[in-house]
């Protein structure tokens, strides 16, 4: 493809390398008139911009490619040629629409948050206009693939690609009962009272009589998901025990070693305490042992709470070294927070420029499904079916978080091990 611009920016690049690039279709950008007019021979060209010239397929572009600020723009829908996409001040503009979402530059400007400060999906454009469980990037590239195939009679023959299933696991709380001694196990025991929880009373003393292993302790159930052939990843709290912060000992020894038999299964990343949100001395802190525990390097994260703030929350990882992260989706929603399940690297919009730091979206999250949705294990499997299908459609990672404690069949968690279960079997519709 020939792509004639005004002017060639990084937005505008790392636009046209997601619809483009990474399918395979190769292009060229320029902003010379005199050179683009003379490739006459060349079939596959596009103006993107508003110079007109009735022989040549175009498509008028609102300004957020070329802006080098963050604006808010006035938002509406409008039908593209199979997809409706975003409008930018009444201009249609897919290839906005793309960049708009994928380095969800809303999130910059919306102030609203909840209680933990994260931007809720119900304030996201995504959820407004219905495309929240849609990869809607992708819908938005595949459509103008198509625009340019019929209006031109060709074929770009792009690249399929390919989807997996990527099972992963965030352990707040390793044990239920195990390994809390003292006045911390004397908390647990009252608070238990305090609350007449006559479940957790009774699982601890059946515990503490040897009678049955810790509810917690799912992590032989972890370990078979790996020798099923899944890419298993998982992320460890170490934070100091705080409000939200409430693993055992980061310093105890068996726990250390528990992290270490784990990594031979799958692999380990951090999972940034509450606390650290508030200063980077924790971040370095636990980033550090988690180093020290497994003697190697960790380059991978996902936030506790999935507390994120664009760019404050990336820019913070990747000068601590990270250069992989898994937290981008909703807690209160299923879906797509940047409107594609692939893989991608975060563009920074206050410097305006792309990184190297890759962003791993995930579909869904278990605590969703059950806390904040309310829904039934037999509703949640059919939600998460009309998520996998979305994503085997275009392609991507379908990754899906759970806990420790959410494969138990413990407590709330009681028949929900088999929604885990029922997702692992998709991959044989892969």
């Amino acid at each position: 493809m020939l792509i004639f611009v005004d002017k060639i920016t990084e937005r505008l690049i790392y636009t046209l390398d997601f619809i483009f690039k990474d399918r395979g279709i190769l292009y060229e950008l320029t902003n010379d008139w005199i050179y683009f007019s003379k490739n006459e021979s060349q079939k596959n060209r596009l103006i993107y911009s508003d110079k007109y010239d009735e022989t040549i397929l175009s498509i008028s572009p609102a300004t957020v490619l070329f802006d080098e600020a963050i604006f808010e723009y006035s938002l509406t829908k409008k039908l593209f040629l199979k997809e409706e996409c975003l409008a930018f001040d009444k201009i249609l503009d897919p290839l906005a629409s793309i960049f708009f979402v994928l380095t969800r530059m809303e999130e910059y400007t919306v102030k609203q948050r909840d209680m933990h400060d994260r931007f809720e999906a119900r304030n996201s454009v995504l959820h407004k206009f219905s495309w929240l469980h849609k990869v809607i990037c992708d819908r938005w590239s595949e459509d103008i693939i198509s625009f340019i195939e019929e209006n031109l009679n060709i074929n770009l023959n792009k690249t399929t690609i390919q989807t997996t299933l990527i099972p992963s696991f965030d352990i707040d709380n390793t044990f239920a009962f195990q390994w809390k001694d003292g006045l911390r196990k004397l908390l647990g025991k009252w608070k238990d009272k305090i609350r007449k929880d006559s479940l957790r009373i009774e699982a601890r003393i059946n515990f503490e009589a040897g009678k049955i292993k810790d509810p917690f302790d799912t992590f032989d159930e972890i370990k078979k998901v790996k020798t099923q052939g899944f890419e298993t990843k998982i992320f460890w709290l170490l934070g100091e025990k705080s409000k939200y912060d409430k693993n055992i000992s980061r310093n105890d020894i068996r726990h250390q070693a528990l992290i270490q038999e784990m990594s031979k299964f799958a692999e380990i990343g951090l999972h940034p305490s509450y606390e650290s949100n508030k200063s980077t001395f924790y971040l370095k802190n636990e980033h550090h042992l988690l180093n020290k525990i497994l003697n190697s390097e960790v380059k991978t994260s996902r936030q506790h709470f999935l507390k994120m703030t664009f760019p404050v929350t990336y820019s913070t990882l990747i000068a601590q070294g990270f250069t992989d992260d898994y937290s981008l989706g909703f807690a209160d929603e299923i879906g797509f927070r940047a409107g594609t399940s692939r893989a991608f690297y975060f563009f920074d919009l206050l410097k305006n420029v792309p990184t190297e730091f890759k962003i791993h979206p995930f579909a869904y999250m278990d605590g969703t499904l059950n806390y904040y949705l309310k829904l039934s294990p037999e509703e949640s499997k059919v939600k998460i079916k009309e998520l996998f299908d979305e994503v085997k459609q275009f392609g991507g990672d379908f990754i899906f978080i759970w806990h420790n404690e959410t494969i138990s069949e413990f407590g709330t968690w009681k028949n929900w091990k088999a929604v885990f279960d029922y997702t692992l079997t998709l991959k044989n519709e892969i």
